[in-house]
């Protein structure tokens, strides 16, 4: 297992995911710096981005997609198309929806979102919506035997097909018979905060069912979750990881 922390960008290259450490999580403050160049040409080139919480931001081709943006700190309006996976405030905020989204951006959500908002199209676990070049399928989220995210809400997580990248997007959730039966993930985006959502150990056993090539942790550093938490799941998962700071950037 290698992990890695990031401070600005990892670029990912060739045929291994070389911007991760050989061996354990990096240390506190022992993250690289990158120059600036290197970050110029992260965001120019097709990009995964942790905004903090649950909020990630895709740019792929000629797209940006953002994934329950909520706490935005400016009002990019980049947004062609923007994901909620369900009307928890932590994940759908009118609000950022209209700071991340550009004029025609599409909406994809659950059905409560899309009642609440009164447009956009309404996704249910199993079914695929193709945007362009982007398939986008929703995966159930849940809690099996926790009260705040029934299955019968038919919340969401998504996996997301960029080409021949598949990330998966797992929402609001613990590990469910949906998530063990994915296949060929390259980046899965997991929960670990506990509480809620899967902790970092459940979120240890669920990439040992499904086996993401990489895995970064979220749904902590805010409301439940911590650092150490992230770093418990990456010391222990059997698959890359990389922990993000809120603003960090890969390469896809």
């Amino acid at each position: 297992m290698r992990t890695a922390s990031v401070s600005i960008v990892v670029l990912i290259l060739g045929f291994s995911l070389c911007g991760c450490r050989e061996k354990g999580p990096a240390a506190p403050g022992s993250e690289t710096q990158q120059t600036p160049a290197a970050e110029k040409e992260a965001t120019m080139g097709n990009t995964l981005q942790w905004l903090g919480h649950a909020t990630f931001r895709i740019a792929y081709r000629d797209d940006v997609i953002y994934i329950d943006p909520w706490k935005v700190d400016d009002s990019p309006k980049d947004a062609t198309i923007v994901l909620v996976s369900h009307s928890h405030y932590d994940h759908y905020s009118p609000e950022d929806i209209n700071s991340v989204s550009s004029r025609g951006a599409e909406l994809i959500a659950s059905a409560d979102v899309i009642e609440k908002e009164g447009r956009g199209k309404v996704l249910t676990p199993g079914q695929t919506i193709e945007v362009g070049d982007i398939v986008i399928t929703a995966i159930a989220a849940y809690n099996p035997a926790k009260k705040y995210h029934p299955k019968a809400n038919k919340w969401l997580g998504f996996v997301i097909e960029l080409g021949p990248e598949r990330i998966y997007y797992a929402g609001d959730t613990d590990m469910t018979e949906e998530m063990k039966a994915l296949e060929d993930i390259d980046i899965a985006l997991l929960p670990i905060g506990g509480t809620y959502t899967m902790n970092a150990d459940q979120a240890v056993e669920a990439v040992s069912k499904f086996k993401p090539k990489r895995a970064i942790p979220y749904h902590w550093g805010d409301i439940v979750g911590s650092e150490k938490d992230a770093r418990r799941f990456a010391e222990k998962a059997e698959c890359e990881v990389t922990i993000f700071r809120p603003g960090d950037v890969i390469s896809l």
